[in-house]
């Protein structure tokens, strides 16, 4: 019996450190090993943000061509979208009622030049008879009242002529620029009076064109305390120059100034009303027409982080930000601008913070990481 019971004690040791290694090793857990996200750390660096404002476009001359008188359309000597000639003949406008006025102011002159000759006549007649004491002087008084009288007629009926000459020369219409035919509402045999609400046609000079456009109060408080100078006109004078988008997205090829700023805010609008100034080589840009006024501005110190890192809630903007424990944390953005691929940033960041660059979608408020840093320059020269 003691044989047996030496026997089994081995055996039941044996067994229980069996039964507590399989114990041990069913409660252990392995580790899950930690993902490897590429970081980068954050340096100012210098950059340009462009700024872009709706305009509308005129050229530097749009004249409305009115009739001054009342009459009937009988030539037009341009087509729509022609170019034409300061002094180039437009219109043509029958109203023979304005050549029978200079036919009578032409006659009524020479009646008039009748009367001063005979009053004349008359004044040299009494003249010397008054000075050989004939006739009282009163004779020779009255005579040269008269002489007066005739001559004001006459220059009165001079003026009727140049009047009626005047109203005649409105029947022939020049332009007054050069420029560029606009529409041209009233045809061959049309009625028109000097009352005529539209315009016979508009001749813009586009040879320059003016680029209106506003900016609400706030951005201009900013707009010209972030530029030099004691004055608008000479903080105006500071800008670099604009770039004109069209409404195809191009781009002028040339490049304008803003010249002018409004020294009033619209009170219904709250706005500040500005002009840029460009060149229009070939005449391309028409009066009328849209487009958008990109003005730059250059950041030497800027933050700025890839757009790709950064994801949206709610319409705010986020990054997640690296801690000291590799642990990423959401931060808010206030972007100031997007130059090309990235982001300025406003407040939120600041420069030595690490960001994550890649793979935002798979993260999660506080996982810990295994970054990768990679250099700034690389990320910046390669978005």
């Amino acid at each position: 019996m003691n044989k047996v019971k030496i026997l089994l004690y081995p055996l039941l040791f044996i067994t229980l450190i069996t039964i507590s290694s399989c114990g041990s090793s069913g409660n252990k857990t392995p580790q899950t090993p930690l993902k490897t996200f590429t970081v980068m750390k954050l340096s100012p660096r210098k950059t340009e943000i462009n700024t872009d404002y709706p305009a509308s476009i005129l050229g530097i001359q749009n004249i409305e061509i009115r009739p001054k008188i009342d009459g009937y359309v009988e030539n037009i000597f341009v087509d729509e979208g022609a170019s034409v000639k300061r002094g180039q003949l437009l219109f043509k406008i029958n109203a023979p009622q304005y050549e029978q006025n200079v036919n009578t102011a032409q006659a009524n002159i020479k009646i008039a030049v009748a009367d001063v000759n005979a009053a004349q006549m008359q004044v040299d007649k009494v003249r010397p008879i008054v000075q050989q004491d004939i006739v009282s002087p009163y004779e020779l008084k009255s005579a040269l009242y008269t002489l007066e009288s005739k001559q004001a007629a006459l220059a009165q009926a001079k003026a009727a002529l140049n009047n009626a000459n005047t109203n005649l020369s409105y029947t022939t219409i020049y332009s007054p620029a050069d420029g560029v035919i606009g529409m041209l509402p009233y045809k061959i045999g049309s009625l028109i009076t000097s009352t005529t609400a539209n315009p016979l046609t508009t001749v813009s000079n586009i040879e320059s064109i003016y680029a209106y456009f506003s900016i609400n109060e706030k951005q201009g408080l900013d707009f010209f305390s972030a530029v030099k100078g004691a004055t608008i006109q000479q903080k105006l004078s500071t800008l670099p120059p604009v770039t004109l988008v069209l409404a195809n997205g191009t781009q002028l090829a040339v490049k304008g100034k803003v010249e002018t700023a409004s020294g009033l805010i619209n009170s219904q609008t709250g706005s500040i009303n500005m002009r840029a100034t460009f060149s229009n080589p070939g005449a391309m840009v028409r009066s009328g027409s849209s487009a958008i006024v990109r003005i730059p501005q250059t950041i030497n110190n800027a933050i700025m982080v890839p757009q790709k890192s950064t994801y949206q809630i709610q319409g705010k903007l986020f990054v997640y930000v690296v801690d000291a424990a590799n642990k990423v944390k959401s931060q808010e953005l206030v972007v100031t601008g997007s130059p090309g691929q990235f982001y300025v940033v406003g407040k939120g960041l600041k420069s030595g913070q690490e960001i994550v660059v890649d793979g935002v979608a798979s993260l999660r408020e506080g996982l810990q990481i295994t970054p990768k840093v990679l250099n700034a320059d690389s990320v910046y020269n390669n978005p």
